[in-house]
């Protein structure tokens, strides 16, 4: 029961038995005495329903209400939004599917279900000495609009209703939460799985085998004032879904797309055998061992293609082409669709390491949404070459050697006429 109403109830039960002994009648007769009990369970009886109502009413306060996507849009009047906890938080946004989606990039019914997966992480803890009694709900909304929106903390500050310092600890603290404790989205994955994403690849382009799509992709970052400008490196690997399945970032952007390969473990783990390792599959002779796709910015290795330099018309190598870039969109649809995130969209106003923090967050809330069938963060665009980077970041030919470059050229001639063979069927 809380202070107050546990000192209003006191005080009437004290009222009570104050008038009960003044009365003239008190000490008269046993009879009296005998009607002060009932008169009292009485009245504490009807405190306590009162209370019990009042606690009730609270708790139902506390619980997380459903957002809804259908109700009018908001007036001048009223254009606060619920986002459950009994915290009416100023969105400024019209309650449709649309508006929802820009605000948070998914749907209100993939906002409650991540809120009930974080809602112990984002509770539990505080700034030292600065309790927030901040729903859970709140906190995952101001949270998501920094990510989604890539306003600035005055904003946000305004939007919610809260203090500056408050919206920045709420953004760092679900980054923290998804990057600690939500790795696991981004998964490589197992043999039978990865068997899965190559029969995808395979049912798409007739090449077998493929695991996945690699690229590299920079974020730019500003500091000092938006004086001085510098970029993040990451890598990506996807399936044919545009799935995340790997994902390194902070290398400084001026480091080439092979350089950033190199220093990844999953080039370490892939070199070790740790990775890709399954046996061969046998085409045309070839043993053609798991492997990568890659631009033209990668070095040529068995376990990553890159496509053919000049093909000629109606060639092997042409059709091999079509096929690896066929292949290629959908890392280049996850490079829109992360960059699609506002904080994303534009240099990050961030330390260098928060930075790299919000880049790990858009990234797993990707896969999350995939996970969710919420595709409401996922972009389509009409001319992929806007995104695809890897003209400006050449491979380091020194990174090559020629006896390796030998085997996986006799692998990719072999994919080649696969190419051109599964092509001619679908004409």
């Amino acid at each position: 029961m809380e202070s107050s109403t546990l000192l209003a109830l006191l005080s009437s039960i004290s009222q009570l038995i104050l008038l009960l002994l003044l009365s003239p009648n008190s000490t008269n007769s046993s009879s009296s005495c005998a009607n002060v009990f009932p008169i009292a369970h009485s009245f504490l009886s009807s405190h306590e329903m009162a209370a019990t109502l009042s606690l009730l009413t609270l708790s139902r306060k506390r619980k997380r209400t459903h957002l809804s996507e259908r109700d009018s849009e908001p007036t001048d009047h009223d254009n606060d939004q619920e986002l459950g906890g009994g915290d009416s938080v100023q969105l400024g946004l019209t309650r449709n599917p649309d508006s929802f989606r820009n605000c948070f990039r998914m749907t209100s019914s993939t906002f409650e279900w991540l809120c009930g997966l974080l809602e112990p992480l984002l509770e539990c803890r505080d700034p030292v000495g600065l309790p927030l009694n901040l729903s859970a709900e709140r906190r995952l909304g101001i949270g998501l609009f920094r990510l989604s929106t890539g306003s600035s903390y005055p904003e946000i500050s305004k939007q919610f209703g809260v203090s500056e310092p408050v919206a920045r600890f709420c953004a760092k603290q679900l980054c923290r939460v998804l990057c600690t404790n939500y790795r696991f989205w981004i998964e490589f994955p197992n043999p039978n799985e990865l068997a899965s994403v190559s029969a995808a690849f395979e049912s798409q382009t007739g090449l077998p085998n493929c695991c996945g799509v690699i690229d590299c992709t920079r974020f730019k970052t500003v500091k000092n004032g938006g004086f001085h400008e510098e970029s993040i490196a990451a890598q990506i690997m996807v399936d044919s879904s545009s799935r995340i399945l790997s994902i390194v970032a902070g290398f400084r952007g001026n480091k080439g797309d092979s350089r950033v390969l190199k220093s990844s473990t999953l080039y370490k783990d892939i070199e070790a055998g740790r990775l890709l390792n399954s046996p061969p599959v046998n085409v045309d002779g070839v043993a053609v061992y798991q492997y990568l796709i890659g631009d033209e910015g990668y070095p040529l290795l068995p376990w990553l293609m890159v496509p053919f330099v000049d093909a000629a018309n109606c060639s092997n190598e042409e059709h091999f082409n079509a096929a690896h870039n066929l292949m290629r969109l959908s890392a280049l649809r996850t490079i829109v669709s992360l960059k699609s995130w506002g904080i994303l969209s534009r240099p990050i106003q961030e330390e260098f390491k928060m930075a790299v923090a919000y880049i790990g967050a858009c990234s797993i809330l990707h896969n999350g949404l995939l996970r969710r069938e919420d595709f409401s963060a996922m972009c389509d665009v009409d001319d992929y070459s806007l995104y695809d980077q890897s003209s400006q970041y050449y491979r380091d030919t020194s990174l090559e050697e020629n006896s390796i470059e030998r085997k996986a050229s006799v692998i990719r001639t072999a994919l080649a006429a696969k190419a051109k063979e599964f092509q001619n069927t679908q004409v």
